[in-house]
């Protein structure tokens, strides 16, 4: 059971900082009127947490290696809730864009901190289904956020929303300072190399990485311009629209979950993700024909590739924790992570420019091409005789 309440205090940590590091785009009219400020550089500052967060996860993935999770995210999120609070006492938009990625640079703390809490805690058989749990931070964050900053923002204007994020952030560091605890003994790290020497010499962590990485360029696609496409293409309200990708959310944080006991009881994590890759791309293919065609099968598979595209993510994210061994697990899953923002923020502005040039269907037909590069790339083989062995 008590393996259980830490990784509650885990997900809670991140589940808490996210409202500040990926809440304030909910508001992003607010933030503009607030500093005067056009609709481009608002969306600047809305998003400047992540910058932040792309430089500091490996660093706090050594720290956790070396101290600890206790420490890692209650310094971390502590620290963010300091800045979220700082950003509402400055006007200079340097100044505020500076705070706030300090802020995404202190909370992502909770991004590595959770991940190896799962390691440490939890046995093989059942690390796929804790993986699971805690690969739903994210998205209770983001459904906290939904529900709770606009009506904020309206009744109390940006200060008040910055408001909520400090004292959200700083109960969440203050639990898991006062309440995590390290295991009471050291759990197996299956197939994973000793302590001490690099994980980066198994081929198969470079290329559990590398899937991740092609396989984020659909999950960017579909999740930054399906919206846009349901109101553009088939004359969707925006509110609707929003609302089929909610629920998306809600179906995608459930099939984790499911996935990540589906991975536990074959004692697997690649074979699962590849077949999950095969259904994938038959999504992405009925999407893009959907998109050229403007018919029916456009909505449907834009709602079933928002669940499918990122069902996987929590196995790699495992795999590459499992391999790096409990002495470079921090440092392994930060570099996973960070290898994951770099090419969204590289797909995003990319395959808006393939689609402002020639539609959605191009976008999606690129996510669909890349997710098909990354089946040989899946370190499956390797997997299976380890397994056997």
């Amino acid at each position: 059971m008590k393996r259980w309440v830490m990784l509650g205090l885990g997900v809670n940590a991140h589940a808490g900082v996210t409202l500040g590091l990926f809440g304030l785009p909910l508001v992003m009219p607010d933030v503009q009127r607030f500093f005067g400020v056009s609709l481009p550089v608002a969306g600047l500052i809305a998003t400047a947490p992540a910058i932040g967060v792309l430089f500091a996860l490996v660093p706090w993935g050594a720290l956790a290696d070396q101290r600890g999770e206790r420490l890692v995210l209650g310094v971390g999120v502590g620290l963010a809730a300091v800045f979220f609070a700082g950003v509402a006492l400055v006007s200079e938009i340097w100044a505020v864009m500076a705070l706030l990625a300090l802020a995404g640079a202190a909370g992502s703390a909770a991004i590595v901190g959770g991940g190896r809490i799962v390691l440490r805690w939890f046995e093989p058989p059942e690390r796929g289904v804790a993986m699971g749990v805690r690969q739903v931070s994210y998205t209770l964050g983001m459904a906290v956020a939904a529900f709770v900053l606009p009506p904020v923002s309206r009744a109390y204007g940006l200060r008040g929303v910055l408001a909520v994020c400090a004292v959200v952030s700083l109960l969440a560091a203050l639990l898991a300072a006062l309440f995590l605890a390290g295991p009471p003994r050291r759990v197996a790290h299956g197939g994973a190399v000793a302590a001490t020497a690099s994980p980066y010499r198994q081929p198969a962590l470079w290329r559990v990485h590398a899937t991740s990485a092609l396989q984020q360029v659909p999950q960017a696609v579909v999740g930054t311009y399906g919206v846009m496409c349901l109101v553009e293409v088939y004359g969707w309200d925006g509110v609707r629209a929003g609302q089929l990708f909610g629920v998306a959310a809600v179906g995608g944080a459930a099939v984790r979950v499911a996935v990540g006991r589906w991975s536990d009881r074959s004692g697997l994590r690649m074979a699962p993700l590849r077949r999950l890759t095969y259904c994938a791309l038959v999504v992405l293919a009925l999407l893009v024909a959907g998109a050229v065609t403007g018919s029916w099968l456009g909505p449907a598979m834009l709602a079933s590739a928002a669940v499918i595209t990122v069902a996987g993510n929590g196995l790699a994210y495992l795999a590459a924790g499992e391999l790096a061994g409990p002495g470079w697990a921090g440092r392994v899953l930060g570099t996973h992570n960070t290898v994951q923002n770099v090419v969204a923020l590289g797909v995003v502005p990319l395959a808006g420019l393939l689609i402002a040039e020639v539609g959605y269907w191009a976008g999606f037909a690129a996510g669909l091409l890349v997710a098909l590069l990354s089946l040989p790339v899946i370190p499956v083989r390797g997997e299976r005789s380890a397994h056997r062995s």
